[in-house]
């Protein structure tokens, strides 16, 4: 067994925290929060077809982790993706047009909720397979290596992935030839219904990279700025030549795992708890009244102002013709 890598010092500790950029985190994390709330609900009235999974109480780690990379790393993902997507820069309005199944979403419409992507924005996917993007993700950082590029792929997966023997194997090969990728573990408690303690048997994900010599490390993935520093220490050490760390976020999905989940196997006091005490949105609202003087106006002006975006997106999506049938076998190969 390879004894585990010495940890990476911090390199975020003079990170930002000035009123405009926790404002930008704020906003953010609203957009992404609203947006969900709009797909919920175009699910609802049918407009929506498929499985869609929601990423509402997870905001924190997708516009934590985004601060601390580059708009040319790489960022692959599951299929809880439309928060990626929009985190990278796709436009929600293009994003729900692809759940809408419209031509004019990211990925044509072919996609849905579960297969977007944007390579031009740096996003590789929304994979259906569970952990099928953790050795894509690795091959990604395998070809930044081989061309002797400076970036870093940001590779998301969950607590229930992350028992899956592909993400072992990955693991093995990112850390034989060191390759620069941050393995991003998005535990959210729950592997679809299956608590974590009931399924995994060393619960502290972090740690599951220990046998290969990946170093590890843990954050409260409720609180952005947490999110933050540790994605910054952890490209800071991979992008340094080191090879790859894994960061276990611990998170919560206020939602069941996909919209078809009534969520039985958890209590409605204990979601209940989680959005009263850990909601990143709101934690990020209290810093920044009680730090930065950000009074209750300001707050309802960006609330206002997310929703007619999102509103307009909806608008797009619902007005956008659907893929045109001759369009059924195109973008389904690459040339080599």
């Amino acid at each position: 067994m390879a004894a585990p890598k010495p940890k990476p010092k911090l390199a975020a500790a003079e990170a930002a925290t000035d009123r405009e950029t926790l404002f930008s985190y704020y906003r953010d994390m609203l957009m992404v929060r609203r947006f969900e709330e709009k797909a919920a609900q175009l699910y609802g009235m049918g407009l929506i077809g498929g499985f869609c999974h929601l990423y509402i109480g997870q905001e924190a780690v997708v516009i934590g982790a985004e601060q601390a990379v580059g708009p040319e790393d790489p960022v692959i993902t599951s299929y809880r993706c439309h928060a990626h997507a929009i985190a990278r820069g796709v436009a929600p309005r293009c994003v729900l047009a692809e759940l809408t199944g419209r031509g004019t979403g990211t990925s044509k419409g072919k996609g849905g909720s579960m297969h977007m992507f944007s390579p031009q924005d740096g996003f590789w996917g929304g994979h259906g397979i569970v952990g099928a993007q953790v050795p894509i993700g690795t091959g990604l950082a395998f070809a930044l290596k081989y061309r002797e590029s400076d970036r870093v792929c940001l590779t998301y997966f969950g607590d229930g992935a992350a028992n899956q023997g592909q993400v072992h194997e990955a693991y093995n090969m990112a850390a034989l030839w060191k390759l620069p990728v941050v393995y991003v573990i998005e535990n959210n408690q729950y592997a679809m219904g299956t608590a974590v303690k009931r399924a995994t048997a060393e619960t502290e994900f972090h740690r599951h990279g220990d046998s290969y010599g990946i170093p590890g490390i843990a954050c409260d993935g409720m609180d952005v700025l947490a999110v933050r520093n540790a994605a910054l220490e952890a490209v800071s050490y991979v992008r340094a030549g080191n090879g790859p760390m894994i960061v276990e976020m611990k998170t919560y999905r206020y939602r069941g795992h996909s919209m078809s989940d009534p969520a039985k196997y958890r209590t409605k006091e204990e979601v209940q708890g989680m959005r009263e005490s850990h909601d990143p949105i709101d934690q990020m609202k209290r810093r920044l009244m009680d730090n930065h003087g950000v009074d209750e106006a300001e707050f309802k002006a960006v609330d206002k102002d997310v929703r007619a975006i999102v509103v307009e997106a909806a608008e797009f999506a619902q007005a956008s013709p659907e893929p045109d049938p001759a369009t059924l076998t195109t973008d389904i190969m690459a040339e080599g």
